[in-house]
């Protein structure tokens, strides 16, 4: 059984069948210690969001995750403690932390949300 005190939330957009397929490869991955990761649909919960201090249009522009301490972390941030719990992406998690290269990975992150959100018609 997975320790309550290590769970963490990932608030994702499940219309975006990117970010299922995202969702189940870091499931694969992380094995075991996924089962400390509750994955919450952002879809429809605005008021919940709102009630987090997560702001609902940047819930579907940027990912959030609630970690074990109850901060509310986004956006690269979200990814870097994702990465940081699967010992094979422990390496990505520090090389894309780097102030060199965080900007240029955070600026081509959302430009891609953006692109699909608005080619899906959602923005």
């Amino acid at each position: 059984m997975a320790d309550s005190s290590n769970n963490i939330t990932v608030y994702y957009d499940a219309s975006c069948p990117k970010c299922v397929k995202d969702r189940e490869n870091y499931a694969n991955m992380a094995g075991e210690t996924g089962r400390d990761v509750c994955w919450m649909d952002i879809t429809g919960r605005d008021d919940e969001l709102r009630e987090l201090g997560i702001d609902p249009r940047k819930a579907l522009t940027e990912l959030h995750v609630k970690d074990q301490h109850g901060r509310i972390l986004s956006e690269i941030d979200a990814y870097i403690l994702l990465m940081q719990r699967v010992p094979r992406l422990r390496i990505l998690a520090w090389l894309i932390s780097l102030p060199v290269i965080r900007p240029v990975i955070a600026f081509l992150y959302h430009r891609m949300v953006m692109h699909r959100l608005r080619r899906e018609g959602r923005l």
